[in-house]
């Protein structure tokens, strides 16, 4: 028998009733060694610890019944071994993780072969070039970089002949977007209304009025709370949203307030502002692509994120960075987003998960401040002081458009995104580098003023929108020289050139580049006005002969600017939206 000495007193896992006895009786003798606590409080500690005894012990036989197999844990093992079965499929126990992932693979492949043979090609015609293809394509998307170089595709050189133009607000359009099915467009003006179109026909759904508030009478507005419980917008509607499924549209604009509608009855949903609100001017919204997480920004500096999930409907957390207004706000499917703060001449990459963000500098530099940071070299500085006397006048006349404010930007996949400026200039950036990829300097050209004192006054027209097809090579740009420039992608994604232009008179405020599915195309009666249901090209044999699906650019329009009343073009702009559709070059 062994020294009691050497026996520890720690009790076992497991241990039967007789051996767990002997562990408790050791126990309470070392507690009893003890200084205990007063005799009152001593009974009433003594029937704990009996308690947790009988606990124990019942615990213990517990175990031991379940070891001999008796009792009903059995059954509850079974259900658990048939719910595992039918939800993994034909796996089996003895499967390993290799013929595991073998066993899915051809499952992938196995589906993409039917939906090959059920959707734009026979079943004879599948081999192993359309199926790599078709994988290649499947890894781009989910990684999120570009993988649809089309701008070669696309007939951009003619005048466009297939244009929807809609009138319907009193005053500038300061937003228009569609939804990716292609069934309905939005667009918001300055009088605080907002219209609801279908895009297949042109014709105007619904219309979402301004509405008056009861205290309206009462001075200082911009001060006055924000009453949640009206239905509507009681000021301009600067920015529109509609969320991927098409289930809901977000609006917002200089009355504070986040508006939430269902799309498809044509409803006020919710509100949000207050507190957990914007303090001023809502400017700019997007929706995470294929999510129902909205991102806002604002005049306040602050970037806020929502969860319109029907579940929760509600705010989330406030992004903080920015040194002056927000201008715009853009997104696509991860969980990150772009804004740029107009006059800080910053573009900002937010990381939402993370909590972090990426800065990206702006605006042009001075020759004085790059011959200080040793950004010069000796022949570019002059030694001849004669030349640097001309040099120093020709760097004035450069400072004249250097870039004060970044008004827009556009992500083109999750990692590229470009921005446009006061100075007129689009720039091309990276994640990657600090500094623009590729700058395009006077996009848009000059603006030319005669005065009377200085003569000739030119100025960069500035970038007042600008939009990018979802990770492709399609850029689009807008300003008011009465043409959107498109713009295609060096497939390195290191520089971009102009393709096309398209008239459009007035002021660009809002533009999107939108590639609607094959079924849009097929009941779109101002695309094919004299076609009817029996002779309507089917799209899906067009993508097959060109390889390219057609696709929509809309431009938001009005005689002023969004923000302001800065330009005032009246001869021949009208206050409307242009939707105009890009066909491919193999098009009879």
């Amino acid at each position: 028998m062994p020294d009691a000495f050497f026996t520890s007193s720690k009790p076992r896992k497991r241990k039967r009733t007789d051996s767990g006895a002997k562990g408790s009786s050791s126990r309470s003798a070392i507690k009893s060694s003890r200084k205990g606590p007063p005799q009152g409080l001593a009974k009433h500690g003594s029937s704990k610890v009996n308690n947790v005894q009988k606990t124990k012990l019942a615990d213990e036989e517990l175990s031991e019944h379940t070891d001999e197999g008796e009792g009903g844990i059995d059954d509850m093992d079974l259900r658990a071994e048939e719910e595992d079965l039918g939800a993994s499929g034909e796996e089996d126990d003895e499967e390993t993780p290799a013929e595991k992932r073998l066993r899915l693979a051809k499952l992938y492949l196995e589906s993409v072969k039917e939906s090959l043979a059920d959707g734009e090609f026979d079943a004879a015609e599948i081999d192993k070039e359309l199926i790599s293809a078709r994988l290649k394509q499947d890894v781009l998307e989910h990684s999120g970089k570009v993988h649809l170089f089309v701008a070669d595709s696309l007939n951009f050189t003619q005048v466009p002949t297939k244009v929807l133009r809609t009138r319907g607000h009193r005053f500038s359009v300061t937003s228009a977007v569609a939804s990716e099915s292609g069934k309905h467009l939005f667009t918001s003006g300055k009088e605080g209304a907002i219209i609801q179109w279908d895009l297949a026909t042109g014709k105007r759904l619904m219309t979402f009025h301004k509405v008056r508030p009861p205290n309206s009478k009462e001075k200082g507005k911009g001060k006055a709370q924000v009453d949640l419980s009206i239905k509507g917008h009681t000021d301009e509607v600067l920015a529109l949203a509609v969320s991927g499924d098409g289930q809901y549209l977000a609006s917002a604009g200089k009355d504070r307030k986040l508006v939430v509608w269902d799309v498809e009855k044509g409803e006020w949903i919710k509100a949000f502002g207050g507190n957990l609100g914007h303090k001023d001017t809502i400017s700019a919204l997007s929706f995470r692509k294929g999510t129902h997480q909205l991102y806002t920004g604002s005049f306040d500096r602050t970037l806020k994120v929502y969860d319109l999930s029907p579940s929760v409907m509600g705010y989330v957390e406030t992004l903080f960075g920015h040194q002056d207004h927000i201008l715009s706000v853009d997104a696509l499917r991860g969980e990150t987003c772009v804004s740029v703060g107009g006059r800080d001449k910053t573009v900002r990459y937010w990381k939402i998960v993370e909590e972090t963000q990426l800065v990206f500098r702006g605006g042009g530099r001075s020759r004085i401040r790059e011959v200080m940071d040793g950004g010069l070299r000796g022949d570019d500085e002059g030694d001849d002081p004669d030349e640097g006397i001309e040099g120093a006048r020709a760097a004035e006349t450069v400072k004249k458009f250097i870039e004060g404010s970044i008004e827009c930007v556009a992500m083109i996949d999750e990692t590229t995104f470009v921005s446009g400026g006061d100075s007129g200039s689009l720039c091309l950036w990276s994640t990657l580098k600090k500094k623009p990829v590729f700058t395009q300097a006077l996009a848009h050209g000059f603006n030319e003023v005669h005065s009377e004192t200085e003569g000739l006054i030119r100025t960069p027209r500035w970038i007042t929108s600008v939009a990018s097809l979802r990770y492709s090579d399609v850029i689009a740009s807008g300003s008011w020289e009465g043409d959107v420039r498109i713009w295609k992608l060096d497939p390195k994604l290191k520089s971009f050139s102009l393709v096309g232009t398209i008239p459009a008179p007035g002021v660009v405020n809002s533009l999107q580049l939108l590639s609607p599915p094959p079924e849009f195309f097929k009941r779109s009666t101002w695309i094919n006005p004299s076609a009817t249901e029996s002779n309507v090209q089917d799209p899906s044999a067009l993508i097959r002969k060109g390889g390219t699906q057609p696709i929509l650019l809309i431009a938001g329009m009005g005689q002023e600017h969004r923000f302001g009343r800065w330009l005032n073009l009246k001869e021949g702009v009208v206050n409307g939206t242009i939707v105009v559709a890009f066909s491919p070059r193999t098009l009879p």
